[in-house]
């Protein structure tokens, strides 16, 4: 029997056929696990958009300590991450600008002190809600590097790709102290460290999207550890996934 031949409808039908959504991988882990920097790294390779999740997070709590927001106001930490405008751009030199209410806020964006109020705000169910819709915006052709806490088991659940990275905390520490001492800011290693400690605490038995590895996802523990070899083993995993990965 010869199949049935197309009628004038085919092509209706085909186009109500929804759109197949651009491939994410997640590169979710603790602060200081290098997946800012890695995830950077795999979507230059990829040639992907990326998301620095962590930074909404940070540029909401920085927006609430510059209005004078008393964080354990739920509601009106809420209606600062509502009326916050984050904004990222790069410089003249190709390194990438957090903007948050047109103010650069990159150097302040990584203090500690800014990390412990996002860490604060991000239990907060009515922040994360104003956040997501803004996290899904960046999920674009030809595909998305999305780097936070919960990008795979909350934001994209159905992202391809899944990595967890994770280290000991004291490595962590060595790195931000490092990270931060480059910059010019003087801190404390063992004050990070027990920074560190008591907001991996926090983040692991928050009610609200705790810190922990998709089921699915890759584990991957980076003490000790080469920034080049974790990007190859990513890069692996989205190989071994079925996407062709580019050449370096």
């Amino acid at each position: 029997m010869k199949p049935w031949p197309p009628g004038p409808g085919s092509a209706i039908l085909a186009a109500m056929q929804p759109t197949p959504l651009p491939p994410v991988l997640t590169i979710d882990g603790p602060s200081g696990s290098g997946k800012g920097t890695i995830s950077r790294r795999v979507a230059e390779t990829l040639g992907w958009h990326y998301l620095d999740s962590g930074a909404l997070y940070r540029a909401v709590g920085l927006a609430a300590a510059w209005e004078g927001v008393d964080l354990d106001d739920d509601e009106a930490v809420e209606a600062c991450a509502r009326r916050t405008r984050i904004r990222f751009a790069d410089d003249a030199a190709g390194e990438p600008r957090v903007f948050v209410n047109e103010q650069d806020a990159t150097d302040e964006l990584r203090l500690e002190t800014t990390g412990a109020a996002a860490s604060s705000i991000a239990a907060k169910p009515g922040v994360r809600a104003a956040l997501v819709e803004m996290q899904h915006g960046f999920r674009q052709p030809p595909g998305l590097v999305a780097d936070g806490r919960d990008m795979g088991t909350v934001i994209f659940p159905d992202a391809a790709f899944k990595v967890f990275l994770t280290a000991s905390a004291a490595e962590r520490a060595e790195r931000r102290h490092k990270q931060l001492m480059d910059k010019g800011v003087s801190v404390n290693l063992d004050s990070l460290l027990g920074e560190i400690i008591a907001r991996d605490e926090r983040d692991a038995n928050r009610a609200v999207a705790p810190l922990r590895p998709a089921p699915e996802a890759v584990v991957i523990d980076t003490t000790g550890i080469g920034i080049e070899a974790v990007v190859a083993r990513v890069l692996a995993h989205v190989r071994e996934g079925g996407y062709p990965v580019p050449a370096r």
